[in-house]
């Protein structure tokens, strides 16, 4: 959750929509408070949605909550949050379900998680990037679930409504191998590699589909691009390991 919460700030608060200042205040330094001293921002984000604070203070409840490592108590309340959003015609209910699946993730209640994307989903509207981020949020659950027809169908919409996206294309490339379907994630992988040439995570990636392929060459320079270029990571001690295992 620690990697989650900068991008809930991201999300929520710089597109935050407009507040009386009282209130936009206070939630600012609710949102401080979360990072630093979780505890003391539960109390205090309950005493003030308890006081009507609304969906402020239920989103910075849930960050604090995360920040605890109660995932599944944020995703309960990111829930609560995005369904009040919704009553509100709040734009950010979709961020809202986004973030409430997410938690629901990492608390490992795919189920959950699954309908809450569904939900955000459901709300996004047309707007591309949020759409295609939440479909991409989604195949990650259904993965999870075993459902990797469902999992390729929102990859493959979602590729197509943000094709900027990278994580759209690694997972898609990074699916179809695990289907076997080593063309399709030939193509998908050099989709991800002409927009992140340099993503430890997408050379990694494009080795694992070379090995597949038969090509140990071009997967051995793959994986040692990962390993010269981001040591320490978790790409590079998977590509180590794949060097390891596949001699020249």
């Amino acid at each position: 959750m620690r990697a989650l919460l900068p991008l809930m700030l991201v999300t929520l608060v710089a597109a935050a929509p407009a507040r009386p200042p009282l209130e936009a205040q206070r939630y600012r330094e609710c949102l401080a408070l979360a990072q630093s001293d979780p505890a003391q921002a539960i109390d205090k984000a309950t005493q003030w949605r308890g006081a009507g604070g609304g969906v402020p203070a239920r989103h910075c409840l849930a960050l604090a909550q995360g920040q605890k490592g109660d995932f599944a108590g944020a995703a309960t309340t990111l829930a609560g949050a995005a369904q009040a959003a919704e009553a509100e015609n709040d734009p950010h209910a979709a961020d809202l379900w986004g973030q409430a699946g997410n938690a629901a993730m990492l608390a490992k209640q795919n189920s959950t998680a699954i309908s809450d994307f569904a939900s955000g989903i459901a709300v996004a509207g047309s707007e591309p990037t949020r759409l295609a981020a939440l479909l991409t949020d989604r195949s990650r659950a259904l993965v999870d679930a075993n459902r990797t027809t469902e999992a390729r169908s929102d990859l493959t919409r979602a590729t197509s409504l943000d094709p900027s996206a990278v994580p759209g294309w690694l997972l898609l490339a990074t699916l179809e191998r695990r289907l076997k379907d080593l063309p399709a994630a030939e193509r998908a992988i050099l989709e991800a590699a002409k927009r992140e040439p340099t993503d430890p995570d997408v050379a990694l990636e494009a080795g694992n589909i070379a090995g597949a392929q038969g090509r140990t060459d071009l997967a051995r320079a793959e994986w040692k691009k990962v390993v010269d270029g981001a040591p320490g990571s978790e790409a590079a001690a998977a590509a180590a390991k794949s060097l390891a295992l596949n001699p020249s």
